[in-house]
């Protein structure tokens, strides 16, 4: 072996100033080519979705722009392609991949080109560091004798997080810094599991590392007590860094020392960097009031890059079998996902009861975007039953949409599918399709800005009886223009002109004509006077504004209401010009939208805002119900209030009361997210509505909380309570525990409801985890470890 020597003797001040970045001399000399340690290559990380203060639980809605409340599954999961490519072999060279870096306090040339390091050995090697105290390297076979204690690691590896780090007593290594035999060997995978055993030896280039009597645990150990939580004993263990596998050969699992579980033939599990990999997962505990005990144990088959599927057997003590699956696969334009079981219980003895949920997206040419969703059950006990969902309303069909600065497109196409007792689906609209197009512009000649929209819609009810089977299709175009000028004293003033037009086809209901026209025009104006000032570093604005609207008047007898029913009134809509949520029904006549805005931006960090306002008619509205709060010359007065501490905590309330203070509505929803505590709760009061379907008066809480019990312990409660029936919907409790090496999720839930075809159900989930083989899930809290006493 030929050597090229610089060397200089460095005290140990010298060492410290020369690993700090600090100019100091070098022993440098080529070994020729040898690859780096063994490592694994990073992964793309995780960022957690955004959490919003003011916003209890609640079913998804459907596809926006119509909301119908129909369970929405999320988007097809899929991963971040990586920015960076590791083929198996690839070493990270430099323009010094031939030399090694020698940083020591003494270094000594013998006969023969051996070389001693010693005091503060520190080596570099193509993304390798070895730390020791004296290494002495073989002049004819570069071969390393390394006296502990020992410390190998990738410091230039592109994720440390995720790289092997190698403690011994005492090692010979090659050249390479790769293959050898090491003793009193603990090898660390990702910082997260640890690897102890008297002997260890690598080969292959550093991608097989094999130990011999060898104790695993991702468990930190203390001198005073060196009994982990758990760890697994076996007599041999062997981890490939390019598959990123361990192989304990006959493991024994031991929780405090007592041994509870063998197995007596090989067992494998992904090391800590593997995100997803074919083999079990976790098992789960449930049990539940109607189907008793059960366990569920998850099956996950990766089938290549693209797509995976996970199979999961659910047994109940001879009350149920059930296979539970979900397929996923990512397209280099989209990504599917389905969900789905099937089921033979002694709930419904003799009946095959299933489900199956799927969902899809697609990047069409010219920014158009293609969803398709498929969502079928057997019948709604099922779905509640095996804790699916708590829908009672599922919609499959096809959705195209493409959304750019000026222009909007929106349609859909599909079939619902009821599951409330009472509703008949052969009644109810089934199969529907919409269409909207929306486009704004400026017009060349009056200025000022327009939007211009045209949609279509159509609904059937598979009936073919008079009224009750009646089916619907429509066709609408508008233009709405609005130009605002500031005249003098900052007073903003806006004209505003629209123009509605609708054709009706009505069948299978002989109080309506088959063809109805309808022309809406309409033209306002408003006001606006935007002020701002300040006292004591706080910032007020304060806007009053008056809107002033005329359209003919007019009932729409001759049109059935059956997308308009449902009307909110709120600081959203307050300066509207239609508060209806469809097109069947619009508000007419002489009218009047006033109110005002106050809002106090404090310096230190909290706001709080104020709207209130009501709507003046000419004459009694005359497409409202005189009880509604829109009803009569004159709505409810609307109050809002907004407060934000700057710390997390929201609060909101908006309330409708007439001139004598008789609230119709009201509602609040408090928020507050802190570190340790998640708080989200809403209480809604609304007056009894028979034009809106509701016989009594809606009095409802919802609450979800989680909040940091205990280092480690993250709890979480949810409820649902009916003031007006004056008993809970729902309640629901989970608790979870983690540390460095262990993660335990229990949760126990009741729903409180039951009917006929539904029975209340009481049901307790129960799943444990190991730390240390496969990523772990971020997940909400702190994580508990252990503190060793010195």
């Amino acid at each position: 072996m030929s050597l090229r020597i610089i060397t200089t003797a460095l005290t140990s001040g010298a060492a410290l100033l020369a690993l700090a970045g600090a100019p100091a001399a070098q022993t440098v000399w080529d070994q020729g080519s040898m690859g780096a340690i063994s490592g694994m290559p990073g992964a793309t990380g995780r960022a957690d979705a955004g959490v919003t203060a003011l916003a209890p639980e609640s079913d998804s809605l459907g596809s926006n722009p119509v909301g119908d409340r129909t369970p929405t599954p999320q988007n097809p999961a899929t991963a971040s392609p990586a920015t960076t490519l590791t083929l198996p072999g690839d070493r990270t060279t430099d323009p010094q991949s031939g030399a090694a870096t020698v940083l020591a306090d003494a270094v000594q040339v013998q006969a023969g080109g051996t070389l001693i390091a010693s005091g503060g050995v520190v080596v570099w090697y193509q993304g390798a560091r070895l730390v020791a105290p004296r290494i002495t390297v073989d002049g004819d076979t570069g071969d390393l004798t390394i006296e502990g204690p020992i410390h190998l690691s990738r410091p230039g590896s592109t994720d440390p997080e995720r790289d092997a780090v190698l403690v011994a007593d005492s090692a010979q290594l090659d050249r390479a810094l790769q293959d050898g035999i090491v003793l009193g060997a603990r090898l660390v995978l990702a910082r997260e599991l640890q690897l102890a055993s008297t002997r260890l030896e690598r080969r292959e280039a550093g991608r097989i590392t094999e130990m011999t009597n060898v104790v695993a645990s991702s468990c930190r150990i203390c001198a005073e007590d060196p009994r982990p939580l758990w760890e697994i004993r076996a007599r041999t263990i062997t981890h490939d860094a390019e598959t990123r596998q361990i192989t304990f050969d006959r493991p024994q699992f031991r929780a405090l020392g007592v041994p509870l579980a063998y197995a007596p033939f090989r067992v494998t599990a992904p090391d800590p960097t593997v995100d997803r990999r074919s083999g079990l997962l976790r098992p789960e505990i449930r049990t539940t009031s109607g189907l008793g005990f059960g366990v569920k144990l998850p099956y996950f088959q990766t089938l290549g890059d693209q797509a995976d599927l996970t199979l999961t057997p659910y047994l109940a003590a001879n009350r149920t079998t059930t296979l539970e699956a979900r397929y996923r696969q990512a397209f280099a334009n989209g990504a599917v996902e389905v969900n789905g079981a099937v089921s033979r219980d002694d709930l419904r003895p003799g009946e095959t009861r299933s489900y199956v949920f799927g969902t899809a997206q697609f990047l069409l040419p010219r920014d158009y975007r293609l969803g398709l969703q498929v969502q079928r059950a057997s019948d709604r006990a099922y779905l509640l039953d095996y804790g699916v969902t708590g829908a009672d309303r599922l919609w499959s069909g096809v959705s195209v949409e493409r959304v750019r600065r000026d222009k909007l497109f929106w349609g859909r196409v599909g079939n619902y599918d009821s599951l409330r007792e009472d509703e008949d689906n052969a009644t109810s609209p089934a199969q529907v399709a919409d269409a909207i197009w929306q486009r704004r512009t400026t017009p060349a000649l009056i200025g000022g800005e327009a939007l211009l929209e045209w949609s279509v819609h159509a609904h059937r009810r598979p009936s073919n009886a008079d009224r009750i089977g009646r089916d619907v299709a429509r066709g609408s175009v508008g233009i709405d223009w609005r130009r605002s000028q500031i005249l003098p004293g900052g007073v903003v003033a806006a004209g505003l002109a629209g123009l509605d037009a609708d054709l009706y086809r009505i069948a299978q209901d002989d109080r309506f004509e088959q063809l109805v026209t309808r022309v809406d025009p309409q033209v306002g104006v408003e006001l606006r006077w935007p002020l701002a000032g300040g006292t004591g570093g706080a910032t007020h604005l304060v806007e009053p504004v008056i809107q002033v609207l005329y359209s003919p008047r007019g009932r729409d007898e001759d049109i059935p209401n059956e997308d308009s029913r449902l009307i909110e009134f709120d600081e959203g809509n307050l300066f509207s010009d239609n508060r209806f949520p469809g097109w069947d029904v619009r508000e007419t006549g002489l009218r009047a939208n006033v109110g005002a805005t106050w809002t106090r931006i404090d310096p230190t960090g909290w706001s709080l805002g104020v709207t209130g306002g009501r709507v003046l008619r000419a004459r009694a509205a005359d497409n409202f119900a005189p009880d509604s709060p829109l009803g009569g010359r004159s709505s409810d007065w609307l109050l809002a209030a907004h407060y934000d501490n700057g710390a997390g905590l929201a609060v909101a309330n908006r309330a409708l009361f007439d001139d004598e203070f008789a609230i119709s509505r009201n509602e609040l929803r408090v928020g507050w997210l802190r570190p340790d505590l998640q708080l989200s709760a809403g209480y809604i009061w609304i007056d009894r509505d028979e034009d809106e379907g509701r016989d009594v008066d809606a009095s409802e809480l919802a609450a979800n909380i989680g909040w940091q019990i205990a280092p480690g312990w993250w709890g979480e409660a949810q409820t649902r309570y009916d003031f007006s029936a004056d008993r809970a919907q729902r309640a629901g409790l989970q608790v979870s525990y983690r540390n460095e090496c262990i993660t335990v999720e229990t949760g126990l839930s009741r729903r409180f409801s039951s009917s006929n075809l539904l029975r209340a159900e009481t049901s307790l989930d129960l799943s444990v985890r190991l730390g240390g083989f496969g990523a772990q899930e971020q997940a909400r809290g702190t994580v508990a470890r252990r503190s060793c006493m010195r």
